[in-house]
């Protein structure tokens, strides 16, 4: 288990996006923040769904490559969109492994901010590496 979050935006989209913090909380369960910026709104003035789902995919990512201490890529992201959030805002991350075979990884996701769930995901990530 991790206490703290940290970094793990090293390289790419999400780092050149405000970034994500990490941590551990079991061997199966992760979570995962950052906090919207203006960049990251619609023409609605509500974080914009494609950065949801990046968010999403960004983190049940990292806690796919933690598990299998290698590199696994998405073949599946089911998101429900459930309620908006507002620049300023932190949004809260959970990533649960469901099942793990060889060569797959099963994962559940949330995003929350400020007690409200704002997304859910089901998804599937193929073990590469």
């Amino acid at each position: 288990m991790t206490k703290e979050f940290r970094n793990n935006s090293k390289v790419g989209y999400m780092l050149h996006n405000g970034g994500l913090e990490f941590k551990k909380i079991s061997d199966t369960e992760y979570e995962y923040r950052t906090t919207l910026k203006d960049f990251h709104m619609n023409a609605a003035g509500v974080t914009h769904g494609g950065y949801i789902m990046s968010v999403l995919d960004s983190g049940m990512g990292t806690a796919a490559h933690q598990v299998i201490d290698g590199i696994a890529v998405t073949i599946t992201l089911d998101i429900k969109f459930i309620a908006g959030s507002k620049p300023g805002e932190e949004i809260i991350g959970f990533a649960k492994i469901k099942k793990q075979t060889k060569s797959l990884i099963f994962m559940q996701g949330e995003l929350t901010s400020a007690g409200r769930t704002l997304a859910t995901a089901e998804g599937i990530w193929k073990v590469i590496k």
